[in-house]
């Protein structure tokens, strides 16, 4: 027999093959509506009052509150009516749809679309490529096709990466001082969050969305408010398209999509468009130079796999890009959180 520092391992390895079932109750709740609902309602409420509230059995509802409560989702008072539930901080920030600070929108893109992809890992190792194609019978030649095919579904995607930015932009675009730079392209900028941002933290500078035309219109429509004058649209394919002339342009989990040669193909276009003096701001999430970790940057790498053409690379990686596309006085900022900057002049 073992002693019983042995147990720690086994124990640890459940806790590993155990994970998706910890994302799923998340998920699952944050679908259903129940951070919502008690959010909505003022007052903790019982098992069987949610259960009825959201049409769902309460055997089912009991189980899944009392694992949001093992998760520190939910608190939990014990009464002499029984147990009443009510959301913890954390739930009430970023799992309720009307908060700012929402991750609704990405937790549930996660749930059914990541997800879906992620059951072909395997496949995925074997053959080096994206799996939509096992999972929704789209071709994988096209990752952006697949993402975006249908309205519902890119709608979904964009609202996701909103809510990314939501809490993560302001520092990636605080890493440099980038008041110089009055004119600015954000391509691939999706739903605009990062573009308001930007421009919230730099009144005196201008946002030029670039992205699909497709994209574009949900954006207009959806997400940007006419009455933002400092934000503008323009529509193309960075790829197949000229990229106007600008002083700075973000690629903001971009290049984390393509492969190294599609990489160098853009940044070579990029650096063709940008003024002299100007520059490129990479926002990413950098692996250790030794990619050791860490590990969230490792598990984004994977779904890269599953999803794109690409991968999550090192601060050495992303500059060595820069610099054959002509960039210089290359510069790394971690910012501590989930993405980091690099920024390149030309």
């Amino acid at each position: 027999m073992g002693s019983t520092e042995d147990l720690d391992y086994p124990q640890t390895i459940l806790q590993y093959s155990s994970g998706f079932l910890v994302s799923k109750i998340m998920f699952t709740a944050c679908e259903l509506g129940v951070f919502d609902l008690l959010l909505e309602s003022g007052e903790p409420l019982s098992s069987d009052a949610i259960a009825a509230r959201l049409h769902t059995s309460t055997t089912g509802m009991e189980r899944l509150l009392d694992a949001c409560v093992g998760l520190k989702l939910l608190a939990v008072e014990l009464t002499q009516e029984g147990a009443l539930y009510r959301n913890t901080d954390i739930s009430n920030i970023y799992l309720t749809k009307s908060s700012p600070k929402s991750q609704y929108h990405i937790m549930m893109y996660y749930s059914n679309t990541v997800y879906l992809c992620w059951h072909y890992l395997a496949d995925a190792v074997r053959e080096g490529r994206n799996q939509y194609e096992r999972a929704f019978g789209i071709s994988s030649k096209d990752p952006f096709g697949a993402m975006y095919r249908s309205e519902e579904e890119m709608l979904k995607f964009m609202a996701g990466q909103n809510s990314v930015w939501s809490i993560c932009g302001r520092d990636v675009l605080a890493a440099f001082d980038l008041s110089p730079f009055r004119q600015i392209y954000d391509l691939g900028g999706g739903g605009g969050a990062l573009a308001r941002e930007c421009v919230s933290l730099y009144p005196n500078s201008t946002v030029t969305i670039y992205d699909l035309p497709k994209v574009v219109q949900v954006a207009k429509e959806q997400f940007v408010p006419p009455e933002e004058h400092r934000i503008a649209f323009h529509e193309g394919d960075f790829f197949n398209n000229t990229i106007p002339e600008a002083e700075l342009y973000l690629l903001s989990k971009i290049l984390h999509d393509w492969d190294d040669e599609k990489c160098g193909q853009l940044l070579a276009k990029v650096f063709k468009a940008c003024k002299p003096g100007g520059g490129v701001l990479l926002v990413e999430s950098l692996l250790n130079e030794d990619k050791s970790g860490p590990l969230e940057t490792q598990l984004y790498s994977m779904n890269m796999l599953v999803q794109t053409e690409g991968k999550e690379r090192t601060a050495a990686e992303y500059s060595k890009l820069l610099e054959a596309a002509g960039f210089r006085e290359i510069q790394v900022k971690r910012t501590g959180k989930l993405y980091d900057a690099i920024l390149g002049r030309k």
